[in-house]
């Protein structure tokens, strides 16, 4: 599966924005779908992932009930809706997919093998 990230760019503090994460190839429904961040000088963080089937979703401990993730299998897309984003959000998001990944293994990305390109989130405060 190739993946595409979009809908980055710069906001206010307090602003949202919703990155899409598009999908290209067979079975895209076996797989689970997540979103990293990275921030310059920082590792690579988990931010929140969908599971296949009946689409499970998980979040970071940052992420407070700000973002909110839901996927499309038909149009093969994942959609993170980013509300309330503040300064120490900015970041590069990835989103990377894995086929029938454990449930305890969401969070790990060396469990996913398919990546997207990234997309710059800048806020400003």
């Amino acid at each position: 599966v190739q993946l595409q990230a979009s809908g980055g760019g710069p906001v206010q503090a307090g602003g949202s924005r919703r990155l899409t994460c598009s999908a290209s190839g067979r079975f895209f429904f076996n797989y689970t779908v997540a979103w990293f961040r990275q921030a310059p000088g920082k590792e690579r963080e988990f931010v929140s992932a969908v599971k296949y089937g009946v689409g499970t979703t998980y979040y970071g401990d940052f992420v407070q009930g700000r973002f909110t993730v839901s996927r499309d299998n038909d149009k093969k897309t994942v959609n993170l809706q980013m509300n309330n984003l503040q300064p120490e959000d900015t970041a590069v998001y990835y989103c990377a997919a894995a086929s029938f990944l454990h449930d305890s293994d969401y969070g790990t990305e060396r469990y996913y093998n398919f990546w997207g390109q990234g997309t710059q989130v800048t806020v400003s405060s």
